[in-house]
This record gives C-alpha cells, structure tokens and sequence, in this order.
C-alpha cells in the first residue's frame, strides 16, 4: 500500500475514499536526457541499453540518389515559302502574287496542315515606276515526310516563281515538357530501385518515401556538337540537309525511405 501512494497525485491523497489513479507519460528524447542526467545514471554497460529500450525508437531510414538522361530529337519542322513579283501596276502585281499564294494555301490544307500552323505576310512597296510586292508562308509541321512532300508539289508546280527554304526543326513546347518530366521520374524510379536492391542485400524491408527532392537538372542540344564537327571536318553546312536537332534532359534527385519494422515473431518461425 505504502508503494501505491507514492504514485498517487496531491490532489487524490487528501481524498482517501478515491480509487487510486496512476498517470504515465512518454517523454520525448531530450526529456530522457534530462532524467538520467539529473538522476547522474551513468549509461555504460546494460543501464545504456534499458535506456534505449525505454527512449522512443530511432529513425530507420536510407537515403539515396537517382539519375537519369533521356534524349528525343525535334517533333516539329518548319518551311518558309517566299513570293516576289513587280509589275507596273499595284492590281496587277497583287492579282500576281494573290493566285500563287493561294495556291501555296490550298496544296498546305490539302495536306492536312491547319490554319492555326500557317502564317502569311506580304509586303508592298514602290520604286520608281515599278511596284514590288513580296510574299511569305511560314507553314509548321509534325510530320517530316509530309513536310518534304509539300516541298517537292511545291517546287513541281511553281518553279522559279517560288522559293522554298531549307527547313528548320524544333521541339515543341509540350515536348520539352514531357521529356524534363520523363527524366525527373525515370530518376525517382532508378532512386527507388536502388534503395530497395540496398534493403534487400541487407535483408531489410522498404518503406514508403519520406523526402523526394530534384537535386539538379541540365539540358543540351545536340545540333551544336553536329555543326562543331562538320566545321573541323571542312563540310559544306550550308548546302547538306538540316539535320533534326536532339535535346538531352539530365536529372539527379534525391530520396529518403523509411525501413519498415521487422517482425522479429516471423524471423523466430
């Protein structure tokens, strides 16, 4: 009885009639090293390890880091188709231009390009007695064989009379979104593998992830290192065929899982 009241609050001592209450807590970590510092408990030996079987369980994590490097060439391609005539009069100058340009129009939407992937200009100006007028449409592609195919239509049909440039490649907005965003989780997933081949040489078991962060992020065009080669070899650039351009996404993240518990109940089975 006299070890009970010990346990028993001011409060209740004064009311023996009360049923006898005991109240417990865990303390926090730095509460643990407030008490056996006060108490001047010395933790060698087996009074260390009661008190790490008393003091809340440590952290079991495993941090790793990932990377990744994706490329993809150009989805787009762009043509540039110019126009030019001089007549004596504006009408006629304009009538001129006016039916090749529709021309150039009709055999785009015949292709299936839409409206929205075609831009016209068209200049008019006067010298002397002559007037000019120049004419441009810049058409925008998906498809490369297509785009080589309106070229030659184009070439076949208007001749001198129409200009058809070199084309130009490009990556799309979206498709620069989707290859940093492929990296970035190609790199998540290659932390994650990594993390639990770890656990699994180790014979532990992992958890979910608690911290994911990217680290880093670079990309580079490939189209550079291509001109750089082709100036040092003396190659003709300006008369070989555009070369569709590669960008790079390199991506490094870093993760941090948790160790799941061991059932020490299975391991004894």
């Amino acid at each position: 009885m006299a070890a009970a009241k010990s346990c028993i609050m001011p409060q209740a001592a004064a009311a023996m009639d009360c049923p006898t209450r005991v109240f417990g807590a865990v303390p926090s970590s730095a509460a643990w090293n407030m008490i056996y510092n006060n108490k001047e408990v010395d933790l060698e030996g087996p009074t260390q390890q009661t008190a790490q079987r008393h003091s809340p369980t440590a952290s079991r994590e495993i941090h790793v880091s990932g990377t990744a490097e994706i490329c993809c060439p150009a989805d787009r391609g762009s043509v540039r188709i110019t126009l030019s005539n001089s007549k004596e009069s504006v009408d006629d100058v304009t009538n001129s231009i006016t039916r090749r340009m529709d021309y150039i129009l009709q055999t785009l939407r015949q292709h299936n390009v839409k409206d929205e992937d075609i831009s016209v200009r068209r200049n008019l100006h006067r010298e002397d007695d002559l007037y000019h007028m120049n004419a441009e449409a810049t058409a925008s592609f998906s498809d490369q064989e297509k785009m080589e195919k309106v070229c030659n239509v184009l070439l076949e049909k208007l001749d001198k009379s129409v200009c058809v440039g070199q084309p130009q490649f490009y990556h799309s907005a979206e498709c620069l979104s989707q290859l940093r965003t492929s990296a970035c989780v190609t790199a998540v997933e290659n932390a994650q593998q990594k993390a639990s081949k770890v656990c699994h040489l180790l014979k532990q078991s992992l958890g979910p992830p608690l911290q994911l962060r990217e680290e880093e992020t670079k990309e580079w065009k490939s189209e550079e290192e291509e001109e750089e080669r082709d100036r040092n070899l003396g190659g003709a650039t300006q008369t070989r065929t555009p070369r569709r351009p590669t960008v790079t996404v390199f991506s490094r993240v870093s993760a941090t899982f948790s160790l799941r518990q061991r059932d020490r109940r299975a391991e004894k089975s």
